[in-house]
């Protein structure tokens, strides 16, 4: 498998210094703003991203005074860089991306007028040769730059520390640099109800690496699937205890749906089963958080489906800025312990109405000063036994990302996975079976009053045995 180029921009290292004015009657000085500082951070047209700015003591000038924290993160595939950087129509220099820093001052969101309430303090703009950073990892900024509204929109260049006086213009000291982040890249071919094809993408080439199976099981045939007692006898815990078939109830439910993931010889390799059912909250028409469906992210170990990941979902009535949300949550689960206590990796929400992208992605969870690439691969379930998954074990960096379309759409998901963590077929077959989870939730949280397709119904199902 030959992996697609993505490059990953890593801005870090925020610290502000601002000028003290000298009170009337000698001494030290005071800061012009007591108000907390932030930084909005682009990189030419991708979203914004907020991050903090520490408002540091003048006393402070080295290097070690800054807080060595991540900021923003921004994460740009081989084609991107190549419209990013493409020549003009015309004659003229290939063009250069643009890290675009705007510092403010203000309270975030203490008032309705939103951007209004802040106070622009200055802006720096960095220019990326994004290129070179495919091969290797580049630093394009360290260290101050000045922001002073003299100095607004210019181009970054390196400032001397500054020093506890009460002249000078306000100064942001911040890191930029951007490093390569190979990923395979996958995309069904169909819908995940319908039993698609999954296609391994690599520039213009695509061909099938999986095939996937759902079905649609009624409860007998849910509680009579051997894979329970498989799971039942894993690590001294009945994981079904914590879905349990008491909450399947004759109300408004939908369950038994499950996507099992082939290798071409026809070898299962993955499975993502429904274990709770998503069921309407009580008086209500939503799968609520506090009682949200779920599934077991399987993989085969000796011959059992043994769990790898648990999959929460439900619905946030006008969460997000365009109505409700897709509310998620995802566990690496433990294996060979007694306490079941899942490490969560990703909780989130995608807009149910346009949908968005399922992401883990724990580049922030690493400080800023050690690389960010992730580890080596999980081979197998041991890997993410209990030594390895605290604070994450091999999950570091970017992990997998998934697009997801919103409800009533035509969804056939685009899966990335960072190289790191795909040692073989089977690794990238179970994040392909946790994006088809991710894609059928938002079918499955729904509205109740809304009909599902006739590919999700269980009484169609029933028929085509």
């Amino acid at each position: 498998m030959d992996p697609c180029p993505f490059v990953r921009v890593l801005v870090g290292n925020l610290a502000l210094k601002m000028p003290a004015f000298p009170r009337g009657g000698g001494g030290a000085g005071v800061h012009p703003t007591t108000a907390p500082c932030y930084c909005r951070i682009r990189l030419d047209k991708l979203p914004y991203q907020t991050a903090t700015a520490p408002l540091l003591p003048s006393a402070e000038e080295g290097p070690a005074s800054c807080t060595g924290a991540f900021a923003a993160a921004f994460h740009v595939s081989k084609a991107d860089l190549d419209r990013a950087t493409a020549k003009p129509a015309l004659f003229g220099p290939r063009r250069t991306a643009r890290l675009k820093v705007a510092v403010y001052a203000g309270r975030r969101g203490a008032t309705c007028a939103g951007a209004a309430s802040w106070r622009l303090l200055g802006k720096v703009v960095v220019p990326l040769d994004l290129r070179a950073a495919v091969a290797k990892p580049v630093v394009f900024h360290s260290g101050w730059v000045g922001i002073g509204k003299r100095r607004a929109g210019r181009k970054a260049a390196p400032a001397p520390a500054p020093a506890a006086s009460s002249g000078g213009a306000a100064q942001l000291n911040l890191t930029v640099r951007a490093e390569p982040d190979p990923r395979f890249v996958f995309e069904f071919d169909g819908e995940p109800e319908c039993s698609p094809q999954v296609l391994q993408v690599q520039g213009r080439m695509k061909q099938p690496m999986f095939t996937c199976k759902f079905s649609c099981r009624s409860n007998s045939d849910l509680r009579s699937r051997s894979v329970h007692s498989d799971l039942a006898g894993n690590g001294g815990r009945t994981w079904l205890a914590r879905f349990g078939s008491e909450r399947e109830r004759a109300g408004k439910e939908r369950k038994g749906w499950s996507v099992t993931v082939h290798d071409l010889s026809g070898s299962p390799v993955a499975l993502a089963s429904m274990v709770t059912p998503f069921v309407a909250s009580p008086g209500s028409d939503l799968v609520s958080r506090s009682n949200p469906g779920g599934w077991l992210i399987m993989r085969p170990v000796d011959g059992t489906w043994t769990p790898w990941g648990r999959l929460e979902c439900w619905r946030e009535r006008g969460a997000g800025a365009g109505g409700d949300l897709l509310g998620y949550r995802f566990e690496l689960v433990p294996d060979h312990t007694n306490s079941g206590a899942g490490v969560c990796v990703a909780e989130s929400g995608v807009p149910a109405s346009r949908g968005g992208r399922f992401a883990i992605d724990l580049t922030a969870a690493q400080p800023f000063g050690r690389s960010g690439s992730p580890g080596c691969s999980p081979r197998g379930s041991g890997d993410l036994g209990p030594h390895g998954l605290w604070p994450f074990g091999s999950f570091r960096g970017f992990v997998m990302a998934a697009a997801v379309q919103g409800e009533g759409r035509c969804s056939r998901p685009t899966v990335e996975v960072g190289v790191a963590h795909v040692g073989c077929a089977e690794d990238a077959a179970a994040f392909v079976a946790l994006a088809a989870a991710v894609d059928l939730s938002m079918d499955a949280c729904r509205l109740f009053a809304c009909k599902l397709r006739r590919e999700l119904s269980a009484s169609r199902a029933e028929l085509l045995r």
